[in-house]
């Protein structure tokens, strides 16, 4: 009896760690994928757990979905942090970025010719030599700069930004439960301050084509500034989402992941 229990224990264990090795990142990510790769990235002040609820609708439908980590240091090197990820990938990748990481997924797409598309959620879509403090002063409506705390020194002489924790849900997430904009604004990252004026480098979407969805009640980039970065971007696809906030991937998870679906199905 113990001999048969431990013989079946044993082809368990097996059995699972065939699947588990079968099912691993390491091993999806080295073969060549019958869908895209979907690689969300984050803006400033928020983080990779934002993007949860789209990430659950993709993986259902079948897409391996990457949240990376964006260091929010500034385009070039968050871009060439990001680009490495996407060189690793052995198949077509859309690339999906939100605020401040629109201009990181922008900067990332350039020099990697597996990137089939862009997809930008309430997200900068800089011209080159283009920042993102020219971007937003185009346009009437973000009142962000009143709700930022005073900069952070850093050691390296640098200062980080980020959002004063009780102006967090009006400012950012308006359309988000307040308890859960009170935990967002607890775990904030924060965008270093010089990124703001960093120019922006070639600007891959003049190659690539692009798919945009935001809110109207967006009170960090005014939705005039992003119907015209859409607009000179010749997106395929714009969805504006009535009453959504910054945070429109949060709040609306389906509709983000359908436009990102749509994106990634397109020829």
């Amino acid at each position: 009896m113990r001999k048969a229990l431990a013989a079946f224990m044993f082809g368990m264990t097996a059995m699972l760690a065939m699947n588990a090795s079968a099912q691993s990142p390491d091993a999806v990510m080295s073969k060549p994928s019958t869908k895209p790769f979907i690689v969300l990235v984050h803006g400033a002040f928020a983080d990779a757990s934002s993007w949860n609820g789209v990430a659950k609708i993709l993986q259902k439908d079948g897409y391996f979905v990457i949240a990376a980590a964006n260091p929010l240091r500034g385009a070039k090197s968050d871009g060439a942090y990001i680009g490495s990820l996407v060189g690793d990938l052995k198949g077509p990748v859309v690339l999906v970025g939100h605020s401040y990481g629109g201009n990181v997924i922008t900067e990332a797409a350039n020099w990697h010719a597996n990137v089939k598309a862009l997809v930008y959620v309430s997200a900068f879509a800089p011209e080159t030599g283009e920042t993102l403090g020219e971007l937003t002063g185009k346009f009437p409506g973000s009142t962000l700069g009143q709700a930022l705390a005073p900069p952070a020194d850093l050691a390296d002489g640098g200062k980080d930004l980020y959002i004063v924790q009780n102006k967090f849900h009006a400012q950012f997430a308006a359309d988000v439960p307040a308890a859960d904009a009170a935990l967002m604004a607890i775990t904030q990252r924060p965008l270093s301050q010089s990124a703001l004026d960093e120019k922006a480098g070639a600007a891959a979407w003049k190659n690539l084509p692009s798919w945009w969805v935001y809110g109207d009640a967006d009170k960090n980039i005014p939705p005039a500034a992003m119907a015209f970065m859409a607009k000179r971007a010749a997106a395929k696809d714009v969805v504006v989402v009535k009453g959504a906030s910054h945070v429109v991937m949060v709040s609306h998870p389906d509709v983000v992941a359908r436009m990102i679906e749509k994106a990634a199905t397109a020829k």
